[in-house]
């Protein structure tokens, strides 16, 4: 039986995980807008808000992740300063192509993205990491690639733009794997710094051109975008991880797209065809199969430990 403690990190990686599954709603509220702009706002008001939070309630964190840096070696400086550059320029890129995704093409597209995150990250971990694979996540892989042919051959735009979400997703989990010694949302923060000054001087150069204007209701979606679809469930997630091993968060990383398909297909009626859902299954089938016997493994990560902040954990 859970302790009252314990299931108060539960409550909090499932709620973590259900406010993420909505994220498509806040983002549809700005379709008007080109996705850069929304881009733009989100980062600068979740850095407003990392910094605040940080200034006020994480000092320490900050002071022991600059002891950290200062006291590594020259080579652990350069991989630190190599894949924190690496990490803020494959969030952007994943941010920006998630909103695109939701906005232009479709919420399932977006929602199959981050079905397919886990096994591309398992693929990574075993390419770049050297992380030995079970039969059965072999299998898994497989038939994640057989439901990608099959959605490839009805619908090849919708698969590209999902493959380059997942795939900088999965690009930028193997980054925070590499930086694990170090405090996530400090990590978080300075990416999302390096990102802000990477668009903003782009973003800049054709504001005056973007075709629909901001004014305060995007102002204030952006807001709760940032506030209470970024930040908050983050904090939730990081929280979460304090007390439950990364598999056992990994697993209710699958809520999040689950809620996005109900969200597309109850909240937006978008269509989809046989072929599609077909596809759709066998993901689902292949999650089931590649966690077979997660029990016991606990924190060794091979490919769904998802680390928290690594927003889409999940940060989107």
């Amino acid at each position: 039986m859970k302790s009252q403690s314990t299931k108060s990190y539960y409550a909090a990686g499932l709620t973590a995980f259900i406010i993420w599954g909505f994220i498509p709603i806040p983002l549809k509220e700005l379709a008007a807008y080109s996705s850069a702009q929304i881009l733009f706002y989100r980062i600068a008001f979740s850095v407003a808000i990392l910094l605040l939070l940080s200034g006020f309630f994480r000092r320490k964190e900050l002071l022991v992740t600059w002891q950290q840096v200062k006291a590594a070696s020259g080579k652990e400086k350069r991989s630190f300063t190599l894949y924190t550059l690496l990490g803020g320029l494959l969030l952007t890129v994943n941010w920006l192509a998630f909103i695109y995704v939701v906005n232009h093409i479709s919420i399932q597209a977006g929602s199959f993205s981050y079905l397919l995150c886990p096994i591309l990250t398992a693929v990574l971990g075993f390419l770049l990491l050297k992380e030995k694979l079970r039969l059965n996540q072999w299998l898994a892989i497989g038939l994640s690639a057989i439901s990608c042919a099959m959605i490839g051959s009805g619908d090849l735009i919708s698969l590209l733009f999902s493959l380059l979400v997942g795939l900088s997703y999965a690009l930028y989990l193997i980054t925070q794997r590499i930086l694990k010694g170090y405090d996530k949302i400090v990590l978080l923060t300075l990416q999302l710094i390096l990102s802000f000054a990477l668009i903003a001087p782009l973003y800049i150069s054709f504001s005056d051109t973007a075709a629909v204007p901001v004014n305060p209701s995007f102002f204030g979606v952006v807001a709760i975008l940032s506030a209470g679809f970024t930040v908050l469930p983050l904090f939730l997630n990081l929280f979460a991880l304090k007390e439950l091993t990364s598999g056992s968060v990994g697993i209710m990383m699958y809520i999040n797209p689950v809620i996005n398909f109900l969200v597309a297909f109850i909240y937006y009626n978008e269509q989809t065809t046989p072929t599609k859902i077909m596809a759709y299954f066998l993901i689902f089938v292949s999650v089931i199969i590649y966690n077979l016997h997660l029990k016991g493994r606990k924190k060794r990560g091979n490919g769904l430990v998802i680390p928290a902040a690594g927003a889409n954990a999940v940060i989107k």
